[in-house]
C-alpha cells in the first residue's frame, strides 16, 4: 500500500482527484445552459490541480476537459461577434453540440475509471 506524506493511499487521492474532475464536467453542463462562466470555473479547478494528476489516467481527462473549456469559450464568442451577420446562431448551435458531445464522452469514460483516448480527440 503507497501511502503519500499527507497519509493518504493513491487510491484514495485519485478518488478525490477524480471528484474533481467530475465537478469540472457539472460545471461544463451547467455551461451549456449559461454559457461562460460555469467555463471559466472548470478550467481554474483544472489549472490548480494539473500537477496533481501528472502521470495519472486522470491527466487525459482534465487535458480533455481543458481543450473542451477554451475551444467552446472561442466557439461562443465567435457565434457572439456573428450573430448580428446572420449566422452566430449556427455557429453558437455547432459549440453546444460540439460542447455536449465532450461532456458525454468525457463523463462516461470518466465513470468507468479509464484514461480519454488521444483518438477521439
Amino acid at each position: 500500500m503507497n501511502i503519500s506524506a499527507t497519509g493518504h493511499t493513491e487510491a484514495e487521492k485519485l478518488q478525490g482527484l477524480k471528484k474533481l474532475a467530475t465537478t469540472v464536467y457539472v460545471c461544463q453542463v451547467f455551461a451549456v445552459m449559461m454559457i461562460g462562466l460555469p467555463l471559466f470555473v472548470g478550467v481554474a479547478i483544472n489549472f490548480f490541480n494539473r500537477d496533481d494528476v501528472q502521470g495519472t489516467w486522470l491527466e487525459s481527462h482534465f487535458n480533455w476537459q481543458i481543450k473542451t473549456a477554451w475551444v467552446s469559450l472561442a466557439g461562443f464568442a465567435l457565434a457572439g461577434l456573428s450573430f448580428d451577420l446572420g449566422f452566430g446562431v449556427y455557429i453558437l448551435l455547432v459549440t453546444v453540440v460540439w460542447l455536449i458531445y465532450r461532456i458525454a464522452i468525457g463523463w462516461y469514460t470518466l465513470s468507468d475509471d479509464q484514461a480519454i483516448n488521444n483518438n477521439i480527440n
